[in-house]
Parts: structure tokens; sequence; C-alpha cells
């Protein structure tokens, strides 16, 4: 069944979906309608929203066997980076929210995150291990820039010589270089860069607000010029569209600097499905059902397998030789490999301290 239109009143300009579904807990459906009326309405451009959020708490925990981290936080909720294959657009439901066009322009941001963070890390049962930052949405999208949260973020960390690992596609990363160097100096930062074409025609189309691929591998050379060890991830990688390129993206991410990669199969959970299905009707209608059978091959004939362990990788003759492709590349370059977003067993987790408040005793060695 196709997905009702946006209003036809709206210019989507830069936007990847082009239709806002409700989310899957809404009880009623608005689908726009001609009322016959023969008066033409006046458009305007969709733009995007910004919320602020004061949550209580900042910390986020898991416990996935597929990543290996059991520690989060998310600054924002939303992306204006609108990919359109992103596996978090359906945490917009929890907001009475669309995954579709919501999610791109209807965002959510936590300006006192850094506080926040501080005070949960000071806390007296606190027990250091690598925190994750943007494996849900890009802590370094487009407002980043001005709201600067993430900055405030890596101040705390570093203050208490804490461990991350960041995963972005976000060029504002290299705003906080001089924060990154030095934690990287400690061994306490890792940052992967999602590159999931070299075409910057299909980039457009898929990730219309993201970085180009050129920019991203600047990226990459910019973050291990100054000594921040880089992962290349080509994630996702999509059977039939972007799957060819496997090689060449892990090639040019070597060249960039990278030390390490990643591979994560395309994930399309609960409202993604239906987007990314009217994504390919309206940009490659001749592939649409050869990338969805492709899909289905690895995810055991369904768009989606949730199922833990198999759930980043697929399975099946398709999915082996993927990732021995990845493999022979991995090892013929000479990068580490992993198959989750982050490998966080390497950094430094001895250095945590809370930093020394106003009055308290100093250590005398």
């Amino acid at each position: 069944m196709p997905l009702p239109p946006a209003n036809p009143a709206l210019r989507l300009k830069g936007r990847a979906s082009a239709t806002n579904p409700v989310g899957r807990f809404e009880p009623y459906a608005r689908i726009p309608v001609d009322d016959g009326w023969d008066i033409d309405e006046d458009t305007r451009l969709l733009r995007t929203e910004l919320a602020l959020e004061r949550p209580r708490s900042i910390i986020t925990r898991n416990r996935s066997p597929d990543v290996p981290f059991d520690r989060s936080v998310n600054p924002y909720r939303g992306c204006e980076h609108g990919c359109i294959y992103c596996f978090a657009r359906p945490s917009h439901g929890y907001l009475g929210l669309s995954a579709g066009l919501d999610f791109e322009t209807r965002l959510t941001a936590k300006p006192e995150a850094p506080a926040l963070l501080a005070r949960e890390l000071a806390r007296k049962g606190y027990r250091p291990a690598p925190l994750a930052i943007g494996t849900n949405t890009d802590p370094y999208q487009p407002i980043e820039a001005q709201l600067r949260i993430m900055r405030g973020l890596l101040e705390v960390l570093s203050e208490f010589n804490h461990p991350v690992a960041i995963v972005t596609r976000g060029a504002t990363i290299t705003r906080d270089l001089d924060i990154l160097a030095s934690l990287a100096s400690r061994n306490l930062v890792q940052v992967g860069v999602s590159l999931t074409t070299l075409n910057p025609g299909l980039a457009r189309q898929m990730e219309p607000r993201a970085p180009s691929p050129a920019r991203r591998l600047a990226m990459i050379r910019d973050l291990a010029g100054a000594g921040v060890p880089t992962r290349v991830m080509a994630a996702p990688m999509i059977p039939a569209l972007t799957d060819h390129e496997l090689e060449a993206i892990l090639a040019a991410g070597h060249a960039a600097g990278a030390r390490s990669a990643a591979m994560i199969l395309l994930r399309l959970p609960h409202e993604v499905a239906p987007l990314f299905r009217d994504w390919l009707d309206r940009h490659h209608p001749g592939r649409a059902a050869h990338v969805l059978a492709r899909l289905h091959e690895m995810r055991g004939g369904r768009d989606n397998d949730p199922r833990f362990k198999t759930r980043m990788t697929g399975e099946g003759p398709m999915a082996r030789l993927l990732a021995h492709r990845f493999r022979l590349a991995c090892r013929r370059l000479g990068l580490a490999t992993d198959t989750a977003a982050t490998d966080t067993a390497a950094l430094e987790c001895g250095r945590f301290a809370p930093p020394p408040k106003t009055g308290d005793q100093l250590s005398l060695f």
C-alpha cells in the first residue's frame, strides 16, 4: 500500500522522505485530500523546527549483545541529515511524531546534557566504561554548529578522563579537533565516520543534508591527522544499490587515514521499511524490486530481522559473501575489523576521576 503524500502546499527541498505517515502508536491517520475548491494555495518551504528538552538523566543503558558498549548519550532527537534508511526514525513515534518528515524537520535538543552528564559521572557509585555517542541520531547534525551541546559533552568527558566512542557523518566534528586530540593522547576516544557511498548523486538522494562523500573522507583525514583513531564505516550496505562499492569505500577510507573498518547491513525496522520502499519507487524504480529481493535473501524473506546476532549482518549465502568480501578487503588494506558500530575494548578506563571541586582537599602526590 503506497504511503500518503505530504501536504501538497509544502515544498520539500533537501528532504529524503516525501511523506509524513503517522507514528505506529497513533490511533488515527491523516491523509491530504482535494476539497474541490478551484483555488491555488500558497506553497511554503518545509523548514526545520527545534524544541528543547530538559530530561532528568542523560545516560541511557543497554544490554544488547550486538554492540560493545552498555551506555550511551543522545544530545538530540530526530536528525536533519534526513538519511532515508536511518534505523532511528521509529524513535520519533515515542514523541507522537512521524518517522517520515517529522524525523527530519521536528528536532529536539537537550541543552542541559553536559551538566547532567557531569552530575551522573560524579556520583559515588559510578563505574567508568566507554560511553557511546551517535549510535541513535547524529550528534554533529547541522544544529550542533550553533547549539554546541556535543562540544560541552566532550569538555565534561575530558575533565573526567572518561572514554568515549563517537559515530558521525557530520563535518562539525572537525571544530572539536582540539578536544578530540587531547582525548586521543590519553587513549580516551575513537571516532567512526559513516560512508555509505562514494557516489555524490546517490548520497544526495539518500542523505540530503549530510556532508558529501568527499567531505567525509576529508573528515577522516583531519581526524587521523590530529592523532584521533578513526574507523571508516561502510554502513549501511544496501544490496544491489551500494554493496558493489564496498571495497572502494574501504580503500578510500584507508587512504584517508582510517585505522579500522566496520560494515552493517541495511536495517528497516518498523516505519523505516515503507519509507525506504517509497524512496526506492521515487528515485530508483527500475531497481526497487531487485534491491528488496536481495535484501529479503539476507533477512529471512522479510524487510527486517530484529534478532540479536543477525540483525547487523544478515544471514544466508549473500550475507556470508558480503562479510567475506569485507574481511578480505580489510586484510588486504591492513584495516582492523569489527562488524559493530564501535569497538571500545582498547579505550582507557583507568584514568577516570571526577575533577576536584572548589574546597576539595587535593592529593599530596
